[in-house]
């Protein structure tokens, strides 16, 4: 996800420079012109690649990866919307730490070790997770918007 906000970004940022470029130019050039409509072009298409780039078991992976008490669980997620939305059931039980894990939210982090986004548990035992990377993890206020992109050296605990 990280990958596609970037390329959102760059894509933001050509979009802007190609407006000011038209702007100072009363006739914009061709070259301007077929760079804008690249821009427009390839840069959605590059994020949709980028967001394919993340599999189910990338997602399974990342749960462990954010959370010390998922260790070992051994995750199965299913694709409910790509690249942003997960459903997430765990073979093992996780750390007996939490009572209750229903309503629980926790990080995920990527193969770089970048926090990626985060899960919330369905079930009071812990075996079920709706995972939302990117900004939805924020929109959905499982991780704050100064977390996202974060290193994280470990899973985190407590």
């Amino acid at each position: 996800m990280e990958r596609t906000e970037t390329l959102d970004r760059l894509g933001d940022a050509l979009e802007a420079a190609t407006r000011r470029t038209v702007a100072a130019h009363k006739r914009p050039r061709r070259g301007i012109v077929a760079a804008a409509v690249a821009a427009v072009v390839l840069v959605p298409a590059a994020a949709i690649a980028g967001a394919k780039l993340i599999s189910n078991g990338d997602v399974a992976s990342s749960l462990p990866a954010g959370t010390l008490s998922l260790a070992g669980t051994e995750p199965t997620c299913t694709t409910v919307k790509g690249g942003v939305e997960y459903r997430c059931v765990l073979a093992k039980a996780p750390a007996p730490e939490v009572s209750d894990w229903k309503g629980t939210v926790e990080p995920t982090v990527d193969a770089t070790k970048h926090v990626n986004g985060g899960c919330r548990s369905l079930r009071a035992d812990g075996l079920e997770w709706q995972c939302y990377l990117g900004q939805t993890a924020v929109d959905e206020q499982i991780i704050g918007p100064g977390f996202l992109g974060e290193y994280s050296s470990g899973p985190g605990v407590g």
